[in-house]
């Protein structure tokens, strides 16, 4: 499909919403804001924080008033847009659109840009083509792309992401000097009459920006259509919100026409294709929605890509970063809620992931009274991506969490400023949030280690998902931060160091007597894992380890090597917990001993600071 088709279908979606989209820029003028949209742009600015680079002051009504660091956080994200020089087999320019690399190795652009990898293979790609701030045109750095290594396309979509060559062409720059531009699957990151700014290289010539006068008009599930200035060239665009945040992939522009349907030129008269299509008047352009992008990138995925490009493919999905604020900033708690639909395909935790079948710990039947029920019936067990767990509705917190690691595939993904989210799929009622973390020394501290279920696909999503307040419990911070964090620190590193395949089943120990904090919440004072991996022989064997905070903890143990003198028996943590682990307590090396000498303990519960 090629650009003027692109522009067509564009027309085509503008005129066909003329009347809905004259009421919403009306609604817009006046002021009027539907409750759904008031709710989604306080819940995007909720995501943000001044001191993260994206939460930028803005004061809506007649006052259009940005922090002056919009600027410079502009000119970073301008860095990673480049001119795009499509060539032919001969080597020579057959024209320009604009691509922008969108994680540490690929570059978008659109499909009509490079319809293929051997167009893509001839091209060039130009970064810093544009003049300084005394008019003074840069030197640009160019560099090749590796089709071979990553291509994709969709021609609906208009959309293609290449591979780029780590450096340039004369070898001198790193690709990594220009940074990228994180994509995030998100949708209400812009809403109607909000501002957009577009970098461009409008007709090949050096980078420009439109600024301003450039409101978004009208939203559809895949394209969105905004008033902005583009020229032939600018194709392949990032299209950004006010936070510098990428929301659309321009690829199309719908061209203004007399009631005649005629197409009118620049100056108002009727077009001819003598005048050449830069004289083509505009009305509106047309961006394709990040969120549409992404979503169709993670169906095809699996499609017949190597484990190099899914690793490609990964980088790209991942959720976007945010910069690591100034030390000693204080940084609140970032809270938000999903849609209940992104966790309709997910598995989590699989039974046979070992081979043998290891089934979720059993309840109690007082425990399976007290089980927080899901909002749509399905029972009490939530699942995420690579792991489960049951909530407690008296406690709040997980009775019990199980995930599967697999040591051949784990992927690192940074952690940046965290963002907790309620499960929307439970009462929040029965959910513990910020108000028993706030202003205390308790951390937030994850059953599902958050680099336990990151591997395989998708593991981004499988990073997000740890961070539901169903997944944490409070744990002193000198426990969260060194001693919890010390056996699954030697857990992870085991199963990635020898490929292992690991199940682990994880949480509190609650008590009748523990602590009440806040008038509403008793806090476990003790953690316990139940570690469940194959022999060489292939038999199953479980080991588990109970953690205190009463006494805060100093150096652990374990099993087979390290972190031996905090191990238990299975059976221990079964009569402390009230949960049946079935036949593993079998299949527990220390089952056989007699006895077991009680683990060393640290300090006294007086240290716990609240």
């Amino acid at each position: 499909m090629d650009s003027q088709q692109h522009d067509q279908n564009a027309e085509d979606r503008f005129q066909a919403r003329r009347a809905q989209r004259a009421a919403q820029l009306d609604k817009a003028a006046k002021g009027i804001v539907d409750f759904t949209d008031m709710i989604r742009r306080d819940a995007r600015r909720a995501m943000l924080h001044p001191n993260d680079g994206l939460g930028l002051e803005r004061i809506l009504g007649v006052s259009d008033l940005l922090e002056v660091n919009f600027l410079d956080i502009g000119r970073r994200a301008g860095r990673a847009v480049g001119r795009v020089q499509i060539r032919d087999a001969t080597g020579r320019v057959r024209g320009f659109g604009t691509g922008f690399v969108v994680s540490p190795h690929l570059l978008l652009t659109n499909n009509h840009v490079l319809p293929s990898a051997d167009s893509a293979r001839r091209s060039l790609v130009d970064f810093e083509y544009e003049d300084d701030e005394n008019f003074n045109p840069r030197t640009p750095v160019m560099f090749g792309m590796e089709p071979d290594l990553f291509f994709l396309t969709n021609e609906r979509l208009d959309y293609a992401i290449v591979a780029l060559r780590p450096t340039s062409v004369d070898g001198a720059t790193p690709l990594s000097d220009f940074g990228f531009l994180p994509l995030s699957a998100n949708k209400g990151k812009i809403l109607i009459d909000e501002y957009v700014a577009v970098i461009q290289h409008p007709g090949g010539a050096p980078k420009k920006i439109a600024l301003r006068n450039n409101k978004l008009v009208d939203l559809f599930d895949d394209f969105l259509h905004y008033t902005t200035d583009t020229d032939r060239g600018a194709s392949g665009s990032p299209v950004f919100n006010d936070q510098w945040q990428v929301v659309g992939l321009h690829h199309a522009g719908v061209r203004q026409r007399d009631e005649q349907g005629r197409i009118l030129a620049v100056d108002g008269t009727v077009w001819t294709p003598a005048m050449g299509e830069e004289r083509i008047a505009y009305i509106a352009n047309e961006g394709v929605r990040v969120s549409s992008i992404l979503a169709d990138l993670s169906t095809v995925a699996a499609n017949g890509l190597s484990a190099d490009q899914i690793v490609l493919l990964d980088e790209l999905l991942a959720e976007p970063s945010r910069p690591t604020p100034p030390a000693g900033a204080v940084t609140p708690l970032l809270t938000a809620e999903r849609d209940p639909e992104i966790f309709l395909k997910v598995k989590g935790y699989e039974r046979d992931f070992l081979g043998p079948v290891v089934e979720l710990p059993r309840l109690s039947a007082a425990q399976s009274a007290d089980a927080a029920p899901r909002l749509d019936g399905r029972g009490h067990v939530l699942d995420y991506v690579h792991f489960s767990l049951v909530m407690s509705q008296s406690r709040r917190m997980a009775y019990y969490t199980a995930v599967n690691i697999d040591g051949r595939q784990l992927k690192t993904i940074k952690r940046d400023r965290d963002v907790w989210y309620f499960d929307p799929r439970l009462a929040r009622e029965h959910q513990a949030g910020e108000d028993l973390y706030d202003r205390n020394d308790l951390d937030r501290g994850h059953l599902v280690r958050r680099n336990d279920p990151v591997w395989g696909r998708p593991a981004s999503t499988a990073n997000e998902d740890t961070f539901h307040f169903t997944n944490c419990a409070p744990q002193h911070m000198q426990l969260n931060r060194r001693t919890w964090l010390g056996l699954e620190d030697y857990i992870l590193n085991n199963a990635d160091n020898f490929n292992l395949k690991v199940s682990v089943f994880t949480g509190p120990v609650f008590r009748a007597d523990d602590m009440l904090y806040r008038g509403q919440y008793q806090l476990p004072a003790e953690f316990w894992k139940v570690v469940i991996m194959r022999r060489k022989d292939r038999s199953l064997s479980a080991t588990a380890y109970l953690q205190t905070q009463k006494n805060l903890l100093e150096d652990l143990e374990f099993a087979y090597g390290a972190y031996r003198t905090y191990q238990v028996p299975v059976s221990r943590i079964e009569a402390i917990t009230g949960l049946d682990f079935g036949p593993l307590r079998d299949h527990d090396p220390l089952a056989v001993i007699e006895s077991v000498s009680p683990a060393l303990v640290i300090g006294d519960a007086a240290d716990i600071r609240l």
